[in-house]
């Protein structure tokens, strides 16, 4: 049993029993008392105010104002903890090994009631990702890494479909999880200034020995959302967009991302929506056809057109 484990079992035991000999915790978790000693000495360095009592009634306790911290997760606190890793592990988190280890020691520790309880929760739950695309765990480490530490890499990255590979120099600012892939944002000194990168697309990815300093309240998640997103900020240049239909249709596409965000009016049967152009006629017509006739395009007529047009496209593509 590594040394964290015994430290943590000395711990609950102190905690549940309130004083124990450094002989009694040996026999009770069959260590040797001098590997007792030393959990002892490491646990007082790390903070654990452990008092020693000399004498026939002495031993090892822990301060009372200690005890009364919540040291152990409750019931609730395990289910959500349980759950949290089973979403973690479907998205590719880079420290699954280190993950287990904490809940089979969050299982280790519990009751049997307890246990059993936790089991049935866990097994309750289930979460299924996308296998294609899935992202190397070697790689979203090292970038996970580097970006605690404030290193730069290089990485070999795939630009697009067409397998072209550019070799660049990043200084990794933060990792962002959004629609089953996992992106990198950070400074690109290739193209001096701040891009978000596909992990997937990482063919290569090692550290360069540069340091660099994290703008301060920097947000990944912002700065990725605001690269994919228009700006819908100001009303000037933004069409208005109606459409009705079905709705339990009109709630998944008010839910969409991209139409979520440029929402303005919604009814029973009907949504509005103000977008710029360049959205409206590059983006979204690809994901209205997969409605087909669930919902009607109001206004504008041009949005109309355009769909028409990528349907006939799409025809005559198929038939040749």
């Amino acid at each position: 049993m590594p040394k964290a484990d015994h430290m943590l079992a000395i711990l609950w035991l102190l905690k549940s029993r309130k004083r124990m000999t450094a002989a009694q915790l040996a026999e009770e978790l069959e260590i040797h008392v001098r590997t007792v000693y030393r959990c002892i000495d490491a646990l007082c360095v790390s903070g654990v105010p452990i008092i020693s009592e000399a004498g026939r009634s002495g031993g090892y306790r822990i301060s009372d104002h200690f005890r009364q911290a919540p040291l152990f997760f409750d019931p609730d606190e395990q289910k959500a903890l349980v759950h949290a890793a089973a979403f973690a592990r479907e998205a590719g988190y880079p420290f699954g090994e280190a993950l287990n280890k904490a809940v089979s020691k969050l299982k280790r520790y519990s009751t049997p009631e307890q246990l059993s309880v936790l089991e049935r929760h866990e097994s309750g739950l289930e979460v299924i990702h996308p296998p294609a695309g899935t992202s190397p765990e070697s790689v979203l480490g090292l970038l996970e890494m580097s970006i605690a530490e404030r290193s730069g890499v290089r990485i070999e990255y795939r630009t697009g479909y067409d397998d072209a590979v550019s070799e660049r120099d990043v200084d990794p600012y933060g990792l962002v999880h959004w629609k089953s892939k996992w992106y990198v944002v950070g400074y690109c000194r290739l193209r001096t200034e701040v891009r978000s990168f596909r992990v997937d697309r990482i063919r290569k990815a090692a550290p360069n020995g540069a340091v660099f300093e994290r703008p301060a309240a920097f947000s990944a998640r912002q700065f990725l959302l605001g690269s994919l997103l228009p700006d819908y900020g100001h009303e000037d240049g933004l069409v208005s967009v109606h459409i009705a239909g079905n709705p339990q249709a009109l709630d998944d596409l008010c839910g969409h991302w991209l139409f979520g965000h440029a929402l303005a009016e919604r009814s029973a049967d009907s949504a509005h929506f103000r977008m710029d152009e360049l959205t409206l006629y590059a983006q979204a017509p690809y994901h209205l056809l997969s409605y087909g006739g669930k919902i009607r395009i109001l206004e504008p007529a041009g949005l109309k057109e355009c769909l028409a047009e990528i349907a006939e496209s799409l025809l005559e593509y198929y038939k040749t």
